[in-house]
C-alpha cells in the first residue's frame, strides 16, 4: 500500500449542528496531515500532535511524538530563489546611472533650446527608473531574506501592514511615473516636430518643471490613498511584493484604486503611440518633399542631393520609438491583467485565485524589465552608434563617398596645374 495516498473521511454532524465539515487525512513519513474543509473550501491544513483534538467537534487524531502545530501553507513554504532579484537590481541601476551620464555629456556638448525639455523629461524618467529599481527592490530583498529566514521553522511570514503599505505605495508611483513621463516627452516632441515655431513659445522650461511636478502629484495621490485609509495594499503571491489587492474578494475601494491605475496607464501609453506616429508620419512627409526638392535642383545644377532634415529630431524620435515600443512590451500585460481582474470583480466571475496570482506575478516581471531596459535605449540609439551602425549595414556607400571626394578633389589638382 502506498503510504502516501490521500484518504478522505466525512464527519455528519448531529442534527442540531449548521454545517458539515470533512476531514483529509493525508500519510506522510513523519506522521498524518489532516485539513478540515468547509463548505468545499479549505479552511486550514496543520499536523497534529499526538493526541490532537479539536474544540468544537471533539475530535482526536493519534500523530507520531515529534509534530509541531503550524498553519503554514506549501506555497508560503517553498524557498525563495532571490538571485535573479540582485542581478537585475544590480543591472537597473547600473544602466540607468550610465545613460543619465551620457544624458549630461549630450547636455553639456549641445546645450540647444530645442533639446532642452526634452533632456530634462529624459533624465526626470530615468531618475525615476533608477529609484524604481532601488527602493522597491529593497524592500523586495527584505521579504525575501524574511522568508529564508523563517524557512526552516516551516513559518509563514507577512510583512507587517506598515511595511506593506509603505512597500505598496512605492510599487503605484514608481510605476506610473515612467509611464506619465514618457507621455510627456511623445507629446514634447509632437509639439516640436509638427509645429516648430510654436514650440519655444508653448514648451518652456519653466511648464516642463511644472509638468515634471503634477506628474510626479498625480502619481504620488494615487498611491498615498491608501496610506490614508482610501484603499488597502495586501501581500501579492509569493508573498514578496505588495501591491493594490486585484485578485479574490475586494471592496469597492480596491477595485476602483486598481482600476484607476489600469486605466491611467493604458491612458498615457496611447498618448505616446499616437503623438509618435503622428511625429513620425511628419517627418517622413518631410523627408519625401525635402528628397523631391533637391532631387530637383540636382537636375537643374548637376549637385548631388542631401537631407535638411536635423539629426537631432531623428535622434530623438529613434529613442522616443525605443521607448514606447519597451514601454508598451513591458506594460501592457500587467495593466491589462488588472483591469480584465477588476472587470471580472464586477460581473461577479470568480477564477481560481492561485492560477490568477500565478499570472499576476509573470506580468509585474514582465514590468520590471521597463526600468532596466529604458537606459539602454539612451545608451543604445545615439547617433554616434546610429553612425557606426550605418557604415557596417551600407559599407559601399562610405567607399563611394570618399572616392567621389576623391575624384574631385583630384579634377580640381589639375584643373589648377
Amino acid at each position: 500500500m502506498n503510504p502516501f495516498l490521500l484518504t478522505t473521511f466525512t464527519i455528519k454532524l448531529p442534527a442540531g449542528a449548521p454545517l458539515e465539515r470533512s476531514i483529509h487525512y493525508r500519510p506522510s513519513p513523519k506522521g498524518f496531515k489532516v485539513s478540515f474543509s468547509h463548505n468545499m473550501d479549505i479552511l486550514f491544513a496543520s499536523s497534529f500532535p499526538v493526541l490532537c483534538q479539536h474544540s468544537e467537534y471533539n475530535l482526536t487524531t493519534l500523530c507520531p511524538d515529534n509534530q509541531k502545530v503550524n498553519s503554514t501553507t506549501p506555497a508560503l513554504v517553498n524557498p525563495p530563489a532571490f538571485g535573479m532579484s540582485y542581478f537585475t537590481m544590480t543591472l537597473g541601476a547600473l544602466s540607468n546611472l550610465t545613460a543619465l551620464v551620457i544624458l549630461a555629456h549630450s547636455y553639456a556638448c549641445f546645450r540647444r533650446r530645442a533639446k532642452a525639455p526634452f533632456l530634462l523629461l529624459a533624465s526626470a524618467l530615468l531618475l525615476s527608473d533608477l529609484a524604481g529599481q532601488l527602493i522597491p527592490g529593497a524592500f523586495a530583498l527584505h521579504l525575501h531574506l524574511e522568508r529564508v529566514k523563517h524557512h526552516r521553522a516551516a513559518v509563514a511570514v507577512e510583512p507587517h501592514q506598515v511595511y506593506c503599505k509603505l512597500f505598496g505605495a512605492c510599487m503605484v508611483f514608481f510605476g506610473l511615473c515612467p509611464l506619465l513621463l514618457g507621455s510627456a516627452m511623445a507629446v514634447e516632441r509632437c509639439i516640436g516636430i509638427t509645429k516648430p515655431l510654436l514650440h519655444p513659445v508653448v514648451v518652456t522650461m519653466t511648464r516642463v518643471r511644472l509638468t515634471v511636478l503634477l506628474i510626479a502629484s498625480t502619481a504620488l495621490t494615487l498611491a498615498g490613498l491608501p496610506l490614508l485609509k482610501v484603499g488597502n495594499y495586501k501581500p501579492q503571491f509569493p508573498g514578496t511584493w505588495c501591491f493594490l489587492p486585484v485578485n479574490g474578494p475586494l471592496s469597492i475601494t480596491d477595485a476602483n484604486l486598481a482600476l484607476a491605475f489600469s486605466i491611467l496607464g493604458l491612458v498615457t501609453l496611447s498618448v505616446s503611440v499616437v503623438s509618435n506616429t503622428i511625429s513620425g508620419l511628419k517627418l517622413l512627409q518631410a523627408r519625401f518633399k525635402d528628397r523631391c526638392v533637391k532631387l530637383n535642383a540636382a537636375r537643374k545644377h548637376g549637385s548631388f542631393p542631401f537631407s535638411s532634415l536635423h539629426s537631432l529630431d531623428v535622434e530623438m524620435m529613434t529613442q522616443l520609438a525605443g521607448i514606447t515600443v519597451v514601454s508598451c512590451i513591458c506594460w501592457s500585460p500587467f495593466l491589462i491583467y488588472i483591469l480584465i481582474s477588476i472587470g471580472r470583480f464586477y460581473k461577479g466571475i470568480s477564477r481560481p485565485v492561485r492560477q490568477c496570482e500565478k499570472l499576476f506575478l509573470l506580468a509585474l516581471r514582465l514590468a520590471s524589465w521597463n526600468q532596466i531596459l529604458d537606459p539602454w535605449v539612451y545608451i543604445l540609439l545615439r547617433r554616434a552608434v546610429l553612425r557606426r551602425v550605418l557604415r557596417l549595414l551600407q559599407p559601399d556607400r562610405a567607399v563611394f563617398t570618399q572616392s567621389s571626394f576623391y575624384r574631385d578633389s583630384h579634377r580640381k589638382q589639375m584643373s589648377l596645374n
